[in-house]
């Protein structure tokens, strides 16, 4: 069996990564991914990708990116389901990172003398 998926989008918000009890370091990301088709209006739509991240890759990307930064996953999908505090079952299918790719232009120096964000490519 084959479940692989990669995905080239923008981020939609500023990263924010949380800990485990146990220590381990995740983070949820929401990707924008342009459709390569136009709708009947002709304007581009975007699928929002859920994407989780781990450990090192969650704390790279808290480090590194930003709402809008455009970014590489390659990861597998993954459904969970829980329930919520209304007692309805909830199903959640994302992107579980294996890969990430920080794919901005490398930043040069602002107008203030100090550089913005750096972009870095991550093998992990």
């Amino acid at each position: 069996m084959i479940n692989q998926v990669t995905l080239v989008g923008r981020l939609t918000k500023d990263p924010g990564a949380r800990r485990t009890m146990e220590g381990r370091t995740v983070m949820s990301v929401t990707v924008a991914v342009n459709r390569h088709f136009k709708n009947q209006q002709g304007q581009v739509e975007a699928d929002f990708v859920l994407c989780k991240l781990w450990n090192k890759a969650a704390e790279n990307m808290e480090k590194y990116c930003r709402k809008g930064s455009v970014v590489g996953i390659t990861g597998r999908i993954q459904t969970r389901n829980y329930e919520n505090d209304q007692g309805k079952r909830v199903y959640v299918t994302e992107v579980v990172a294996e890969s990430i790719r920080f794919l901005d232009p490398k930043p040069t120096q602002t107008d203030s003398g100090q550089a913005p964000k750096e972009t870095v490519e991550l093998p992990f």
